[in-house]
């Protein structure tokens, strides 16, 4: 869209009860601030929208039915994506505006809404590393990388790895030095206290309660 010479850049974050807030705020924090990017959080309907905990919310802008087209689509993930995977409101929402986007995106298990949107059969993808698996079974080929780009789908792993998405798509939206500006001025350096960060690097003890505990693996239970 461009506005008095400006090119004007629409990327919808959707939001849904029993999301992870730094799932969404990741990517908000490094697209908000670009010239010429507009961010909207949508939703089935407008108004806060719980986390998984039910102790924090995001407001929603707009409904799905109020945002037809954006360029960039975000999908963040949480406990109450596994309300949507066999259809809905927000796997509907998803599928449509994909057909028109530019870029369309997840972070976390929101690549399983991408998924059961059909928009990741066959292409590489990453979620949460206790999620592969089922992004496996979903038809997509699980890559276990931080930020996986396959042609205009960007998928994030878990969790904090939407703020690296966020830059990615930083970096095409509006350019490398942009990108760089926003890096800076959100100081995003990270340098963790603990070596905890991946499956690979913490402790065997850590990885194994994880897992013991994942509603992936208590599913089959």
């Amino acid at each position: 869209m461009r506005v008095r010479g400006v090119v004007v850049v629409r990327a919808a974050i959707a939001l849904f009860e029993g999301v992870t807030l730094l799932d969404a705020v990741g990517p908000y924090e490094m697209w908000a601030g670009l010239p010429g990017v507009e961010v909207v959080f949508v939703a089935a309907g407008r108004g806060p929208v719980r986390d998984g905990g039910g102790t924090g919310a995001l407001v929603a802008d707009a409904a799905f039915g109020e945002v037809e087209r954006a360029d960039v689509v975000c999908v963040p993930g949480g406990v109450g994506q596994a309300r949507h995977m066999d259809g809905g409101p927000l796997v509907e929402w998803v599928r449509a505006v994909d057909a028109a986007s530019t870029w369309t995106t997840s972070v976390c298990t929101g690549s399983l809404v991408l998924a059961a949107a059909g928009l990741l059969e066959g292409r590489r993808a990453t979620s949460h590393w206790l999620a592969l698996e089922e992004l496996g079974r979903r038809g997509a080929r699980p890559v276990e990388e931080r930020v996986v780009v396959d042609g205009r789908y960007v998928t994030a792993a878990g969790v904090s790895a939407g703020i690296d998405m966020g830059l990615v798509l930083a970096e095409r939206m509006a350019g490398e030095r942009a990108a760089q500006v926003v890096q800076l001025a959100t100081e995003y350096d990270p340098r963790p206290p603990f070596g905890a960060g991946s499956r690979h690097t913490a402790p065997v003890e850590v990885v194994e309660w994880m897992r013991a505990r994942s509603r992936f693996a208590l599913r089959g239970r």
